[in-house]
C-alpha cells in the first residue's frame, strides 16, 4: 500500500509539472510580476546605491511573497473544475500525501524559479555580493513555507466568489513572520552580522509547515467539496 501511495503521489507531482509546462503563461505571470516589481522599485526611490542596498532585502522578499500569492489561484482551481479533486478525495489513498505532491509541484514551478531569479534582481538593487547567497538560501527555505501555508488558504477559498481577496486576507498574517525573518537574515548578512538565528527560525517554520499544512489543506479541501 505504501508503494502504491508513493507511486500515486509521484504521478500527481509529474502530472502537475506537465500541465504547468503546457501552460507557460500561468508559470510566467508570477515570475514576470517578481521581475517587474523589483525592477520598477529603483525608478521610484531613485538610483542612490546606498538607499537601494539598504532596501533591497525587503523589496525582494515582498516581491517574492506577492508573486507566490499570485500563483496560488492555480493550485487547485483546475483540478476542481475538471473533477480531479473529487476523484482524489474518493481514492483509497490518504488525501494528505496527494496534497503534498501538488504543493511540491506548485513550489517547483513558482518558488524555485523565484530563487533562481533572485540573485540577478539583487544585482540591480546593489545588494552586496556576500549577501546574495543568503538571499537565495532564505528564499529556498521560505518559499516552500509560503506555498504550504498558501495551500491552506487556497483550499478554504476554493470555488468562493471573490476568493482571491479572501485568500489574501487569510494568508498574509501567516506570511508575515516568514517575511520578517527572511528579509532580516539578508539585512544582517549585508551588515556583516550573524545569520544563524534567522536560518534556524526559517528552518523551524519549514518543519512546522511540512507537518501541519498538508493535513490542514486536505481537511479544508474536504470541507470545500462537501
Amino acid at each position: 500500500m505504501s508503494q502504491n501511495l508513493l507511486g500515486t503521489a509521484r504521478c500527481i507531482f509529474q502530472r502537475d509539472l506537465i500541465l504547468a509546462a503546457r501552460k507557460p503563461a500561468d508559470v510566467a505571470t508570477p515570475l514576470a510580476f517578481f521581475v517587474i516589481v523589483s525592477s520598477l522599485f529603483p525608478l521610484g526611490v531613485g538610483p542612490e546605491p546606498d538607499v537601494l542596498s539598504r532596501l533591497a532585502p525587503g523589496v525582494l522578499w515582498v516581491a517574492a511573497l506577492l508573486a507566490t500569492m499570485l500563483s496560488l489561484g492555480r493550485l487547485f482551481a483546475g483540478d476542481h473544475a475538471d473533477g480531479t479533486l473529487e476523484q482524489m478525495t474518493l481514492s483509497p489513498h490518504p488525501l494528505t500525501p496527494l496534497v503534498f505532491a501538488k504543493v511540491a509541484a506548485h513550489w517547483v514551478t513558482s518558488g524555485l524559479l523565484l530563487v533562481v531569479l533572485s540573485p540577478l534582481l539583487a544585482m540591480q538593487l546593489n545588494l552586496p555580493a556576500h549577501a546574495m547567497g543568503t538571499l537565495a538560501v532564505t528564499l529556498l527555505l521560505g518559499t516552500p513555507v509560503l506555498s504550504l501555508l498558501g495551500s491552506v488558504g487556497a483550499a478554504l477559498t476554493l470555488g468562493v466568489r471573490g476568493g482571491g481577496v479572501l485568500l489574501s486576507l487569510l494568508v498574509l498574517p501567516l506570511y508575515t513572520p516568514v517575511l520578517i525573518f527572511g528579509a532580516g537574515a539578508v539585512t544582517a548578512s549585508a551588515s556583516g552580522l550573524d545569520t544563524k538565528a534567522y536560518f534556524s527560525l526559517l528552518g523551524a517554520f519549514l518543519l512546522l509547515a511540512l507537518g501541519f499544512a498538508p493535513w490542514a489543506t486536505a481537511a479544508a479541501l474536504r470541507i470545500s467539496l462537501d
